[in-house]
């Protein structure tokens, strides 16, 4: 199957490969929280082009909501280890972006 990219390029390879459950749900999440399809998402980091996500309230709303999961399970957890290091680095990826929203545009809702 055939499809135009935004650059009216033809999209006819595909390419696939292998990923552990976790691995897969890490990338759904980085994915989803970029506002980009997955393709979209995994075809700018392997061309090392920033990913850079547009403030909305959706994704507002996405991270806020994905930030009040992270805390339900810091909560349950006592210490963070190697165990946990997926947890680690979805906060990190989540503080980046809310680092990027400018001046506190979406606010507290």
């Amino acid at each position: 199957m055939k499809t135009l990219d935004k650059k009216n390029r033809w999209r006819s390879k595909t390419v696939a490969f292998r990923m552990s459950p976790e691995e897969a749900k890490q990338l759904d999440q980085f994915a989803k929280l970029s506002g980009l399809s997955k393709q979209e998402y995994l075809i700018n980091r392997v061309l090392q082009v920033d990913v850079i996500v547009q403030g909305n309230p959706r994704t507002y709303k996405l991270l806020r909501n994905q930030l009040q999961d992270v805390l339900v399970e810091l909560q349950r957890i006592e210490i963070a280890t190697d165990e946990h290091s997926d947890l680690i680095e979805l906060i990190a990826y989540i503080s980046k972006i809310l680092n990027g929203f400018s001046g506190g545009a979406y606010g507290e809702q």
